[in-house]
């Protein structure tokens, strides 16, 4: 598997709306950070879909190496810009 680019390293605090349906970059390649545009095509990566149960501010990860995608777990502390 090929490493993720790195697009910021500190999360993105987002609102997200209840019963909405979300896909979460988890290439890092992405324009539209931290939303899939579809740039993972010919990778080994897929994006994070997900759907919010509640309406809700959240941390979703910019670094892609966290461990809970799509939220972010503190992995952007060890990790540098490229």
């Amino acid at each position: 598997m090929s490493k993720a680019m790195i697009p910021d390293n500190k999360p993105k605090i987002l609102t997200l709306k209840e019963g909405e349906t979300y896909a979460w970059c988890a290439c890092g390649r992405s324009k539209n950070q931290p939303w899939c545009d579809g740039s993972h095509q010919g990778t080994s990566f897929t994006p994070t879909v997900f759907m919010m149960k509640e309406e809700k501010e959240v941390a979703l990860c910019m670094c892609k190496q966290t461990k809970t995608p799509p939220y972010c777990d503190g992995s952007h502390k060890d990790v540098e810009l490229e």
